[in-house]
């Protein structure tokens, strides 16, 4: 029995993935290197919706919280932190951790963050430089209505940072449409690589707060990436196995068009969410929002998260996540993002509708031995 992965990331690699990371190494000063590497920003730029500036570091996707504070803020800043799962309060507490005087907007776990109380927020805080928000919320399965929340953003003034970790390549996304300043994802999730690549696209607005930050850096640098990008290089030796995997994932999103990736992620997500309710399963965010790259949902009463991903694990080859913080062992998460597709995901249901029966008639058998 094979494994079906089913993890909100890292996700499954497809085989054009695997083939180029198996590629030897070239010189990364060299022309085949400048060629490869052009191809990859020309197509992630396209992908993100942007004519502007995507860039590439070695790093996960939380490296991007980083390379956003100290690249368009200085310490003693002003920013207001949209939080509704781990994943935006990592994001806050990040922003702390750099000495921002970060205020927060906290709505409950499951809901979205709505444009009418991030307006309400920011009339609160007129002074804030800078939004954190979280487009696909990772830990909860819920989906914030970017556009709308950008335009609140915009009409304040603040520069717009997205965590995309979990939509950009799967969910609409609009990086120049919706006016979006400084967008962050990594690799392992719906762009079908490994770890290892955080990728960033940045708008004008982005730049301009770049030219007045005054964190120091080096490493994140935006100024060193663009002129190094400039002539189809890193400011650091590159990451070639993983700028190879990259290469191959954009040329399959590319092949199969970006808005046809887009319906499949719509389709999947429906087709689990419907799974899990057919399981007599509840699903934690309002379907109104809930998320097409990741579902959410509670065990059966009486049961673990840990006790339902455990026999999903051991008797049926399937492997998804429990929740995160306080919802740890709360929640079961499936992911549905990038190499996914129909026939696995029914077998996964298929796998959690079997083990919901067998863990109630469990349950079952214990009170009436009880």
């Amino acid at each position: 029995m094979g494994t079906n992965f089913r993890l909100p990331g890292p996700t499954p690699l497809p085989p054009p993935v695997l083939a180029a990371m198996r590629r030897e190494m070239i010189p990364h000063r060299g022309p085949v290197f400048r060629t490869m590497f052009r191809e990859v920003l020309r197509l992630a730029r396209e992908i993100h919706r942007t004519d502007g500036d995507v860039l590439i570091w070695p790093g996960t996707g939380s490296a991007g919280w980083e390379a956003a504070i100290v690249n368009l803020l200085s310490p003693g800043d002003p920013v207001l932190a949209a939080v509704c799962g781990a994943f935006g309060d990592r994001f806050a507490r990040v922003g702390v951790a750099f000495g921002l005087d970060v205020r927060r907007l906290d709505v409950p776990w499951g809901e979205a963050v709505t444009p009418s109380a991030l307006a309400r927020s920011l009339i609160e805080h007129p002074d804030v430089k800078a939004v954190f928000l979280t487009h696909n919320e990772t830990s909860t399965g819920v989906t914030n209505p970017l556009p709308e929340l950008a335009v609140t953003v915009r009409d304040h003034g603040a520069v717009i940072v997205v965590d995309a970790v979990s939509s950009a390549g799967a969910l609409p996304l609009e990086t120049a449409g919706w006016g979006l300043d400084f967008v962050f994802s990594g690799s392992q999730k719906a762009w079908m690589c490994p770890p290892g690549l955080m990728i960033a696209a940045v708008g004008a607005r982005a730049w301009e707060a770049h030219a007045r930050s005054r964190f120091p850096r080096f490493f994140w640098d935006l100024t060193a990436a663009k002129e190094s990008a400039e002539q189809g290089m890193t400011p650091t030796t590159p990451p070639l196995t993983l700028l190879y995997a990259y290469h191959a994932a954009l040329q399959m999103i590319a092949a199969e068009g970006l808005d046809a990736v887009w319906r499949r992620h719509a389709a999947l997500g429906k087709l689990t969410r419907d799974g899990v309710v057919a399981a007599g399963l509840r699903l934690f965010a309002d379907p109104a929002v809930a998320s097409d790259t990741v579902t959410a949902f509670l065990p059966p009463e009486g049961v673990t998260a840990g006790a339902l991903l455990e026999v999903l694990r051991r008797d049926h080859g399937v492997e998804a996540q429990g929740g995160q913080g306080h919802l740890a062992d709360r929640l079961v998460r499936f992911g549905h993002m990038g190499w996914a597709h129909e026939p696995e995901l029914r077998d996964a249901l298929g796998a959690l509708d079997r083990a919901v029966a067998v863990l109630g008639r469990g349950r079952r058998a214990s009170a009436e031995t009880g």
